[in-house]
């Protein structure tokens, strides 16, 4: 395991400082490959990341752009995760097309997981059973610890086989698709962005608490995960400061 954690004044600086590190893992994966891969999370502290990475004006022609996670809505609707990244990130930084690989929100969320799973799968030219490699995941943190669409008690915490999966989550109520752990422990490189006073608790308990990923879920990438950063704000890393 490999994971540090960096505080930043707020939301803005902590996004443009894990823009500069995507950005910079980017470079590094396409020194030695054709293609990177990205996948991106949702919420209002991604979208800050999203006009961190624009403002670069990075060559996107090489990286494929996937997804974390997506509600069970339309691409239009205000709720989507993918079209946030469309238009914070995807249209005003000329992502090509043909590198989008976003979850169909708008039909049943089993076939949306099916359909992703396949996407994945046939892009990465999986056999049976393997994992895919993504060079760098983007995972936010909600204040009770959730990541992805894993949320407390969700019992796919403890999957490391499937790739995307829909879920019913308690908040809203609503279904969600998600990557799950076992793609989200192969990643290469995990960038954790959170932000907000509201985190501060989970943040802590991430980091010091007792390893029980049913009641943490973002433990288990913390701590599990082959290099896995955290930039927070201040008020979001208060306690963990305190603590060290």
């Amino acid at each position: 395991m490999s994971v540090h954690w960096r505080s930043y004044p707020d939301a803005h600086a902590a996004a443009e400082a894990a823009a500069h590190h995507i950005l910079a893992l980017l470079d590094n994966a396409l020194a030695g490959q054709e293609h990177a891969t990205f996948a991106i999370s949702g919420g209002s502290t991604p979208k800050l990341l999203f006009q961190e990475l624009v403002k670069s004006r990075y060559r996107w022609e090489s990286v494929h752009l996937f997804w974390v996670d997506e509600r069970a809505v339309p691409p239009t609707d205000p709720r989507s995760n993918y079209k946030l990244a469309e238009e914070f990130l995807i249209a005003p930084a000329h992502i090509p097309r043909r590198n989008v690989h976003r979850i169909q929100g708008e039909i049943t969320p089993e076939r949306a997981a099916e359909h992703y799973t396949e996407d994945i799968r046939n892009f990465f030219a999986l056999e049976e059973g393997a994992m895919p490699h993504f060079d760098i995941v983007q995972q936010g943190m909600g204040p009770e610890g959730h990541t992805a669409s894993l949320f407390p008690g969700e019992p796919l915490i403890e999957d490391r086989e499937g790739i995307a999966a829909a879920v019913h989550v308690p908040v809203a109520p609503q279904w969600r698709i998600t990557l799950l752990p076992g793609v989200l422990l192969a990643a290469r490189h995990t960038v954790f962005l959170v932000s907000g006073e509201d985190k501060a608790p989970a943040v802590h308990a991430v980091f010091h608490d007792d390893y029980d990923p049913k009641r943490l879920p973002a433990q288990v990438i913390s701590h599990h995960g082959r290099s896995v950063s955290w930039f927070l704000d201040d008020a979001a890393s208060s306690l963990l400061r305190e603590s060290e």
